[in-house]
């Protein structure tokens, strides 16, 4: 383990968070640990985020409007996928830090083999009913006969392929929660880097590989998952570092699961309250065309290649509240929140002012109709508006969700997305007939609201005496 206390130079520590060990950081420099934590942490978000902006690219080079809305409509609903995934990935990341902090190591590594254990088998019931109901499941949420026939195939190998997602994120928060977010990181390097290459291949053929369009970059995209999570497996069964696999038991252990889907419940129904309302929100811009539909799709994927690094920022976050609440320092990990969630907001603030400017730039790089620019281009303007807010708003959530609270974000998604965001979208797009952009100045309405309520409970501290 390394001295985090000893002084080095910026690039060192860089490439010392870059290689990456398990460490513990219950002390030393905090401004330190949030860097050792958070600069693999949003690599690694960023490469998760690539993913979608990658197939997008391509796709969109198809110049086919349906097949980008498939892809967006597909997206929407595999978001209760991805809730399920971070749901168990908050739960897998409090509790294998509070070990850590503990200094339980044994422990640590049976938490986290449950954990998988509980991944695998919700990712095979998923996969099973999206591989058969995959048409209705496109009918349900508003698609044309057009975009059926143009891109089902999508949606059925992306839910098939569900487990690669879940075991990614999974596996990545168990090694987030022993403080080696560089494994993490590289992990989905490798998965990424294999996406790049293979999916033009699968989407326009490439030697033996037929052209499968719209439907070559759901297989492509499998493809570069599970390989990532067959690099974290070989990692894990190598045992390198604090967190050792094989010195946990191999049978059930039911007291730990029931604990673990304790704490995840909360991080799973967060997720699916924001999950349900994007689902929403999509609901409502198909009724305004393929055009709008398009647009607004990109310029959600190009939000989420800037959100979900921010989102590594505050699992950093989480991963100092649960070490320092299990090392017995509760103001060392109150200390760390507000100081990630300052760092987070500098970093956003940029952002918005890129897309402010830059907008239209942007969405040039991904289609040539105006149509879909005009709409995707004012949808990242507005949304961009909130970004501010969303830099503390997300740190003090996964604060929460780090100390085994899961309960608190819960409760204030449920006010912010289904009884503010969804009715206001509602209200703006449809009833005062403001269109897609409505839809669109309901999302950071919501996402403020959400913030500002979010750090007047995080300063009560009620947090600091959850037990997990």
């Amino acid at each position: 383990m390394r001295d985090l206390a000893k002084p080095v130079s910026l690039f060192q520590l860089f490439k010392q968070a870059i290689r990456g060990d398990e460490q513990n950081f219950i002390d030393g420099s905090l401004n330190r640990a949030i860097f050792m934590l958070s600069i693999p942490m949003i690599l690694e978000m960023a490469m998760e985020s690539l993913f979608a902006v990658v197939d997008i690219f391509y796709v969109s080079r198809l110049n086919d409007s349906n097949a980008v809305a498939v892809v967006g409509l597909t997206e929407s609903v595999l978001t209760i996928v991805y809730s399920i995934a971070i749901g168990l990935s908050m739960g897998a990341t409090a509790m294998v830090a509070r070990r850590i902090g503990e200094k339980n190591t044994k422990g640590a590594a049976e938490a986290a083999l449950q954990s998988i254990y509980v991944g695998f088998a919700i990712a095979f019931v998923i996969g099973i009913l999206g591989f058969f109901y995959y048409k209705d499941i496109l009918i349900l949420m508003g698609a044309s006969e057009e975009i059926i026939a143009t891109g089902s195939g999508y949606t059925r190998w992306m839910f098939a392929g569900n487990f690669s997602v879940m075991l990614l994120f999974l596996i990545n928060a168990v090694f987030r929660g022993a403080g080696n977010a560089a494994v993490a990181m590289r992990s989905l390097w490798f998965a990424n880097i294999l996406n790049i290459i293979i999916d033009p291949m699968f989407i326009f053929g490439f030697a033996f590989i037929p052209e499968m369009g719209v439907e070559g970059a759901a297989i492509a995209t499998n493809i570069g998952r599970t390989a990532g999570v067959i690099y974290q497996i070989v990692y894990l069964i190598r045992g390198k570092g604090i967190l050792k696999i094989h010195q946990a038991p191999l049978p059930i252990n039911w007291n730990i699961i029931g604990r673990l889907l304790k704490v995840s419940a909360g991080g799973t129904g967060q997720f699916l309250i924001a999950s349900a309302s994007w689902i929403f929100l999509v609901k409502i811009m198909s009724g305004f065309g393929s055009a709008a539909l398009a647009g607004y799709t990109i310029a959600i994927r190009v939000i989420m290649f800037t959100i979900l690094p921010s989102w590594g920022m505050a699992n950093a976050s989480a991963t100092l509240v649960g070490q320092n609440l299990g090392a017995g320092q509760p103001e060392r990990a109150e200390q760390s929140v507000w100081k990630t969630g300052f760092y987070n907001m500098i970093f956003l603030t940029f952002v918005m002012v890129v897309f402010l400017l830059f907008s239209g730039v942007i969405l040039e790089l991904f289609t040539s109709d105006q149509q879909v620019i005009y709409y995707g281009k004012r949808c990242l303007q507005i949304i961009a508006l909130g970004y501010i807010f969303y830099g503390y708003g997300m740190v003090i959530a996964q604060s929460f969700n780090g100390a085994g609270d899961t309960r608190t974000p819960t409760v204030l998604n449920l006010f912010a997305f289904w009884f503010l965001q969804i009715p206001l979208a509602y209200l703006l797009a449809i009833e005062l007939n403001f269109g897609p952009v409505g839809v669109f100045a309901a999302i950071p309405i919501a996402e403020s609201a959400l913030t500002i309520a979010g750090i007047m409970i995080f300063r009560k501290g009620k947090w600091k005496t959850v037990k997990i």
